[in-house]
């Protein structure tokens, strides 16, 4: 983002509903002020632009709405502005539904995906691969110009590890074979999962858990939300984490950090 290397630190996080969060204690804006993120990404917000005023004093605020009210919907907050944002990939699906809001800095791409969920009993699984494969053909476009950050919550559990209950979630939305494989190829295609690539073996890290049965009390989660990047960009990276103590949502924030 800039001339000199400093360190950067990158938050992204599924607030499911930026409204109710703003009403919770602690409320996003001091969550926002404590994580101290250089670039934080939303997803699902739930809003239109202009629903709500944050006063995030220092940040540049970029949204990306749905067309359907209180549905979907990513924003980005930057200290540094971007040279362009950009809002849509072009699918024949879901591109209307605010998943997108990407911003061009200096040195890289950074992309907040809300990718869609393919829902109960797979009924939109369909939709979600063609989703899936023009995602993959955006990210490559971009990677022509200059390396790749993307983040969000990409509703899919890749592995076994990274869920409590795989044998019980077979073929369940996030974890049906389509899925993994789908993802699987997003990472062959030129991407690194940057916190399993720092933590091969560990187990019980998750950054989503049902409301219902009291699942992230049990510690029964998921891990759908991720930090990719470029293989360029994995020597820079000096810190990876789920912060699983921020509450607020069904989700917890991620965190990256990056020497650029």
């Amino acid at each position: 983002m800039a001339d000199t290397t400093r360190s950067l630190r990158f938050i992204s996080w599924n607030v499911n509903g930026l409204r109710a969060v703003l009403k919770k204690e602690p409320s996003f804006t001091q969550i926002f002020d404590m994580l101290n993120a250089d670039v934080f990404a939303l997803q699902e917000t739930k809003l239109q632009e202009g629903q709500v005023e944050l006063d995030l004093p220092g940040y540049h605020q970029y949204w990306s709405c749905a067309e359907r009210k209180g549905y979907s919907g990513t924003a980005v907050f930057t200290r540094e502005e971007p040279l362009q944002v950009v809002r849509t990939i072009g699918s024949s699906v879901a591109d209307n539904e605010g998943r997108i809001c990407a911003l061009e800095f200096p040195g890289f791409w950074f992309v907040d995906v809300y990718t869609p969920n393919s829902r109960a009993g797979l009924t939109r699984l369909d939709e979600r691969m063609v989703w899936d494969e023009r995602y993959r053909d955006f990210l490559a476009g971009l990677a022509c110009e200059k390396p790749i950050v993307t983040c969000g919550d990409f509703n899919v559990a890749h592995e076994e590890i990274d869920l409590a209950r795989p044998d019980d979630n077979h073929e369940s939305a996030g974890f049906s074979d389509e899925e993994r494989e789908s993802f699987t190829r997003l990472l062959e295609s030129g991407l690194v999962d940057t916190f399993r690539e720092r933590h091969p073996d560990l187990g019980g890290a998750y950054s989503w858990w049902s409301y219902r049965m009291r699942a992230r009390e049990r510690g029964i989660g998921w891990r759908i939300d991720y930090f990719l990047v470029s293989p360029q960009l994995m020597p820079k990276v000096t810190g990876t984490a789920i912060l699983d103590d921020v509450y607020g949502s069904d989700h917890c924030p991620v965190e990256l950090e990056l020497e650029l």
